[in-house]
């Protein structure tokens, strides 16, 4: 057995959804609606997997949809790429950054990666052979810190790792964070790979602005998009990825040993939702600015901590003032006992155990929920969870 993986843990998300498949619980923990996802695209695949193509499409994606991926780029954030030599279609943004990684590592190049993180990142870097260096972000605002990066980036660092908008932290990082990390990058001479899948899930007027758009960093970015995050079509994974043409070459090679190609009927839908006109994408986003909201007025009411949500589909409470010392402890209790599934933010960092006294400790008062519900759903959470601050019968 390669001891990286034998040695892994079950991830949280997989450990909350059995203990709330085993309680009966509202899962509000793993990120995903309780909706099917957008009817037009849905008949779209359909009929594309009916009528259309079900051989191998070409390894680099269907050219509709990397055409597709271009003209959605170049009109939501101003990016020219070349669909021909620099787009690419994935079977999901996690494959996505597998393959980037593998491809732009060597072993005992130096990875840059921030804390909280999506668990995928830190076994995919130890595998392709990388050697974290881990920058960690503080709550609430999570922002970069110029000393802390100075610390972070050496002569060996080669790639540096970025979720924008983060999850779980659900903060945007500000133009001013994104250039001081462009600035390392260049003068470091290190490639991004910026995980972006949560670009178009920004509210309250927010917009994201790609790293890859900054100066400097148009040649040196490789930037993961997913069709699952925009469209809420989680299960369909379709990933993209967009980087200079000299990149693209190599991030090609991992991903052609990969999943090689994606199921063309999901790449013609996604094809054409890309397409669509920007009212949809808005709509969207106010449709779960609307739920965060209702989840986040109903816990207020209830006397919980809400830490701002400017993006993704989750918020975070602080338990530090509820007599809860531990957010896995809570987050157990919860479930177990008030049938509510969430995720101890602590889970995203490198080590749940470190020292909390260390300045690497991950966070232990925050406790992340998914808004991405129906209104029954989200009432029926608030309404259990008012018993979690009661306390013991």
């Amino acid at each position: 057995m390669n001891p990286l993986y034998a040695g892994l843990p079950t991830t949280v998300f997989e450990t909350m959804s059995g203990l709330a498949r085993a309680h009966g619980a509202i899962n509000l923990g793993q990120g995903f609606p309780d909706d099917p996802g957008p009817a037009d695209l849905r008949a779209r695949g359909a009929r594309a997997l009916v009528e259309g193509w079900n051989q191998y499409p070409p390894m680099m994606g269907l050219p509709a949809l990397r055409e597709a991926v271009a003209a959605h780029y170049a009109h939501h954030q101003g990016l020219a790429l070349d669909p021909e030599t620099e787009v690419m279609v994935t079977s999901g943004a996690t494959e996505a950054l597998a393959g980037a990684l593998l491809a732009l590592i060597e072993p005992g190049d130096e990875v840059v990666l921030f804390a909280p993180m999506y668990d995928a990142y830190l076994p995919l870097v130890r595998r392709a052979g990388g050697v974290p260096r881990i920058v960690t972000l503080r709550p609430p605002a999570f922002r970069l810190d110029a000393a802390a990066l100075a610390e972070a980036f050496t002569p060996r660092t080669r790639v540096v790792l970025l979720n924008n908008p983060l999850n779980p932290s659900a903060t945007l990082f500000c133009h001013d964070d994104l250039a001081l990390l462009a600035r390392f990058c260049c003068r470091h001479d290190v490639v991004a790979v910026c995980d972006e899948v949560w670009e178009h899930v920004v509210f309250d007027g927010a917009r994201h602005v790609p790293l890859m758009g900054l100066p400097g960093m148009r040649g040196r970015t490789v930037k993961i998009g997913s069709a699952g995050k925009i469209f809420s079509l989680t299960g369909w994974k379709v990933g993209f990825v967009m980087a200079d043409a000299s990149l693209m070459r190599v991030l090609a090679k991992a991903h052609q040993f990969l999943t090689f190609t994606t199921p063309p009927n999901l790449q013609e839908a996604v094809a054409y939702g890309l397409g669509k006109d920007a009212s949809t994408f808005e709509a969207m986003r106010t449709g779960y600015a609307r739920s965060r909201d209702r989840l986040a007025d109903g816990l207020t009411r209830l006397g919980f901590q809400v830490l701002p949500a400017r993006a993704t589909w989750f918020l975070n409470i602080d338990i530090a003032g509820l007599g809860h010392a531990d957010d896995a402890a809570f987050c157990d209790v919860l479930v177990r006992e008030h049938r509510v599934a969430a995720i101890p933010v602590s889970a995203f960092y490198a080590d749940a155990s470190t020292d909390a006294s260390s300045a690497d400790a991950p966070v232990r008062n925050l406790v992340r929920l998914c808004f991405a519900k129906a209104d029954a759903t989200l009432d029926a959470a608030i309404a259990r969870m008012a018993g979690i601050l009661r306390g013991p019968a």
